[in-house]
């Protein structure tokens, strides 16, 4: 066994848990990540997916409740059907344009220095969005359970952004979803639940298209990556729960921007060699 193989995958999961419900971008903090730990090659990319499915599960189980009572409402409760409606209709323009597009972006974006650009610019939109003068302005959905499908469209519209790596797809939702007019906390718990159709269809595409590169020796590394992004998750899922209720997010905006700029800088510099495969 591996175990410095091991330890790349357990670091990558806590990477993977910290950052995917928060406005930071999850899969360029990875790419960053990897390239760091030479873990950037073909497999290393499939595993990155595979371990943003252990942070997934974080939200099933935090809101399993909530999920519970959607399926059981689906065939006699109308706001179950609207609920599990917006979340097909937000899901759709990702897995669209990701099926049309996702082989160009690959090919082109998945590097730190645009990936650096990327959180530079998110970083940007968010201290925009949070300016003074908005962020005083009433909501006009409060509640998830308040959105219809053209909230749900707009924020889906949003996370497609996010197939641009550095954009964040927690970023892109919460934002544009404050920006189209969502609460925050509304716009956050939305982000949560688009993520359980996004990451489970992203996942297993992938495990498809790869399924070449994986053996049953695997197992361990994706359970010790998986297992790590679950636990990290949750408690960060957990944290920002109670961080929204009183804190606005211009501390990720002003993070996204120093790391990008720090990336940047090194990578100009050559103090850090940001290659990726």
């Amino acid at each position: 066994m591996d175990y410095a193989l091991l330890l790349k995958a357990l670091v990558l999961g806590v990477v993977e848990g910290l950052t995917e419900f928060l406005p930071v971008s999850s899969t360029g903090h990875l790419i960053l990540a990897g390239s760091l730990l030479d873990f950037n090659d073909d497999k290393g990319k499939v595993f990155e997916l595979v371990i943003q499915t252990g942070a997934m599960l974080a939200i099933v189980w935090e809101y399993r409740v909530r999920f519970r009572d959607v399926l059981a409402g689906l065939g006699s409760r109308p706001v179950a059907r609207r609920f599990a409606l917006n979340l097909i209709v937000a899901f759709m323009p990702a897995a669209v344009l990701g099926l049309l597009f996702g082989k160009i972006i690959k090919s082109h974006l998945f590097s730190p220095v645009p990936v650096a650009l990327a959180f530079i610019v998110g970083g940007v939109i968010i201290l925009w969005v949070e300016r003074p003068g908005r962020s005083g302005r009433p909501p006009r959905v409060e509640r998830v359970d308040d959105m219809d499908w053209r909230d749900a469209l707009k924020v889906g519209c949003a996370q497609a952004l996010a197939l641009i790596p550095g954009t964040s797809r927690s970023g892109a939702t919460i934002i544009g979803g404050m920006l189209f007019g969502l609460s925050r906390r509304a716009a956050t718990e939305f982000s949560f639940f688009l993520a359980v159709p996004t990451l489970i269809a992203a996942g297993l595409y992938d495990l498809y298209k790869n399924r070449a590169l994986l053996s049953v020796s695997d197992l361990p590394l994706f359970g010790v990556g998986s297992v790590a992004a679950f636990v990290s998750a949750f408690l960060c899922v957990r944290w920002l729960l109670r961080y929204i209720t009183t804190h606005d997010f211009k501390l990720f905006a002003w993070y996204r921007i120093v790391f990008g700029a720090v990336v940047l800088l090194t990578a100009w510099s050559g103090l850090v060699n940001w290659s990726a495969a």
